[in-house]
């Protein structure tokens, strides 16, 4: 009687053991899947989202922006105070006003970084040439 007493005491320590490790193993399967969830998914959204805060902080009067409801306009006033901005649309010069949030894009191209070194570098060259005329 005393040998199966012992033998189960041994049998539920191996148990406790291999439930400890299953226990481990499952805590790490969800850990990964957590990882690779935020870099699938809210990594590049957080990105997307202050790359279209950037743009929207970005407007500048003169931009030709398009709206959330698609709507096509040029910017001609920019409000800071209330995050608002004045838009120019179609040809009988209708103003309305939007929310910075409503912009979904600018459709002004902003000039490349080589495209204004290029163009110092022509100024520069052009300054010279004057000079020494």
């Amino acid at each position: 009687m005393y040998s199966f007493i012992l033998d189960t005491a041994a049998a539920s320590a191996e148990n406790a053991q291999a439930n400890t490790w299953q226990m481990a193993i499952t805590l790490g399967v969800w850990l990964v899947v957590i990882v690779v969830a935020y870099f699938l998914f809210i990594f590049p959204q957080r990105k997307k989202q202050k790359q279209e805060e950037e743009l929207r902080n970005n407007i500048e009067i003169g931009d030709d922006v398009t709206t959330i409801g698609g709507i096509v306009g040029r910017v001609i006033a920019v409000r800071d105070d209330d995050e608002t901005i004045i838009v120019e649309t179609g040809s009988d010069k209708t103003r309305m006003r939007f929310k910075k949030w409503a912009i979904s894009s600018v459709d002004t191209p902003q000039p490349k970084k080589e495209d204004t070194k290029k163009s110092d570098k022509d100024t520069k060259k052009d300054k010279t040439k004057k000079n020494e005329e």
